[in-house]
């Protein structure tokens, strides 16, 4: 297919910064909504097929002779591997249905712009491979969801101190670890400790997790979602910690989410909030990832990698219900019974449905994620095991108590419409069906994950066989190690990652650059 031999990835983030710029132009709340839709639109189409190409086959060659960045950067610095390539089009999937599902009463408080240009910074992004490149996207990250703070007059105090303290120590330790590259020595300890705490600032990891509540308590619930839920602290993780962290580093993170998926899981069940019981929810899941990237095993890194997929689609349908709800009834409290059924009986399926393939439900996408992480958990230590299905068990009551106190046990009475419209209507039935379609038929979503968390952990099979320096220089400018002991056995054929271009997909650091 020669139409898919185009740069589609180049396209997608150049739409969103275009689309940026002109809707930011436009002061016309309803019609800036509409341009908003259109770009983010556009962005989607040009993502999937770039994912398209790349699962295809389609030669890597062509693509990087028709895209500009070879002249820009020297080399090609966005593309889509085996971890990428269903991030990037998810990530963009969920900017535009909850771009759709934007209700007129919600167009005056929801930035399109700034949405848009939020949008281009995490599909660069998520496809990014150039490790510096990668330190400045999730700096730069972090500004326009300041720039939503001060634009509703909301305090940022608390957001400024957590976002600066994990971009300060992300760039220190990247810096330390880029060092002992240019002289040809493994990283050293203090990098990748700092590396590790900017992680875990990033995940809202306890103690550090205050931002996470305080952020949804004062901003747009669309914007608040967008922010955090693709999980971009967990990509900086696999992309920045894993491969090079020492085995104590990494247990120090997964001892700290593990403690974290626990504790946000039960204050989940005592909020009295609907937005702060969604912010506990995505703080146990990201921990949960967390929890697998760490044991840092083919079982638990694929179901880990699976789970974060699961993540994005639940967690961006049951945050787009709640908002949808929100845009009716205002915020939901949880004190007490609001028996909102009769009047919304689609969003009372769809709020169960999503909240429910949260915790693996099933017959939902994140039942097989949760099911690996179980099994890997309880081969660690049966301690971690229990740990675990501990906060996927807490998980669940909360959202069913949820689901109780909104749209059961009382009766409400409006004189006004209140149900589902087309386009929310649309927006919470696509992710409904991406949940249970990626249940009914796991295969080809766990065999992608499995592929990437080989490559991961070949990668770390790597550096950890480095450890003695030597002067010579790998060819793409890297320093190169020589094994200080027999080299480890290579990955199984049948986990192999897949070929693309006529080279292997897998990641690179490019410590050099």
């Amino acid at each position: 297919m020669r139409f898919l031999e185009v740069p589609w990835l180049d396209f997608s983030i150049a739409t969103t910064l275009i689309g940026a710029l002109w809707v930011s132009q436009i002061r016309e709340p309803h019609r800036a909504a509409r341009m908003g839709l259109v770009f983010t639109g556009i962005a989607f189409v040009f993502a999937f097929l770039a994912w398209l190409g790349y699962y295809i086959g389609v030669d890597a060659d062509s693509i990087s002779r028709a895209s500009l960045e070879p002249y820009i950067f020297g080399r090609e610095v966005l593309v889509l591997d085996e971890l990428s390539a269903p991030l990037v089009p998810a990530v963009a999937l969920l900017h535009f249905l909850t771009a759709l599902a934007t209700t007129r009463n919600k167009m005056r408080s929801f930035s399109n712009s700034w949405s848009l240009a939020s949008e281009a910074i995490r599909l660069a992004m998520f496809s990014c491979k150039a490790s510096w490149l990668l330190v400045g996207l999730l700096a730069v990250c972090t500004v326009p969801p300041y720039v939503e703070l001060k634009n509703r007059v909301r305090p940022t105090r608390v957001y400024v101190l957590h976002m600066g303290l994990f971009v300060g120590l992300m760039v220190v330790g990247w810096a330390g670890v880029a060092a002992s590259a240019g002289r040809s020595a493994p990283p050293p300890t203090w990098a990748t400790v700092l590396l590790m705490a900017a992680i875990l600032v990033r995940c809202g990891t306890v103690p550090a997790h205050c931002w996470m509540t305080d952020w949804f308590e004062h901003t747009s619930f669309g914007i608040a979602m967008l922010f955090v839920t693709p999980l971009a602290g967990v990509y900086a993780a696999v992309r920045l910690v894993l491969p090079i962290a020492p085995d104590w580093v990494l247990q120090s993170i997964g001892l700290a989410s593990l403690v974290t998926a626990v504790y946000a899981a039960g204050m989940a069940v005592i909020q009295r909030d609907c937005r702060r019981l969604f912010a506990n929810l995505f703080l146990s899941h990201a921990s949960l990832v967390l929890v697998g990237l760490e044991l840092h095993t083919e079982i638990s890194l694929t179901g880990s990698l699976c789970l974060w997929f699961s993540v994005i689609l639940s967690l961006g349908g049951f945050g787009l219900t709640i908002r949808a709800m929100e845009a009716r009834f205002g915020r939901l409290s949880l004190a007490e019974y609001q028996g909102l059924y009769q009047h919304s009986p689609a969003l009372a399926v769809c709020f169960l449905l999503t909240g429910l393939a949260c915790v693996g439900f099933p017959g939902t996408l994140g039942f097989i994620s949760t099911e690996l992480l179980v099994d890997s958990a309880v081969e660690v230590s049966p301690y971690v095991g229990i740990a675990v299905v501990t906060a996927a068990a807490l998980n669940g009551i909360a959202v069913v108590r949820a689901y109780l106190l909104i749209f059961t046990g009382a009766r409400h009475h409006s004189t006004v419409l209140l149900g589902i419209g087309d386009r929310e209507r649309f927006a919470v039935l696509t992710f409904s069906a991406l949940i249970l379609g990626g249940g009914f038929f796991p295969q080809p979503g766990v065999s992608t994950r499995h592929r990437a968390a080989a490559t991961i952990l070949a990668e770390r099979r790597k550096w950890s066989a480095f450890s003695a320096p030597d002067s010579a220089a790998m060819p793409d400018g890297r320093p190169e190690f020589v094994p200080a002991r027999p080299a480890v056995t290579p990955v199984a054929t049948s986990a192999e990652p897949a070929r693309h271009g006529g080279s292997t997909a897998g990641l690179e650091l490019n410590l050099g650059r």
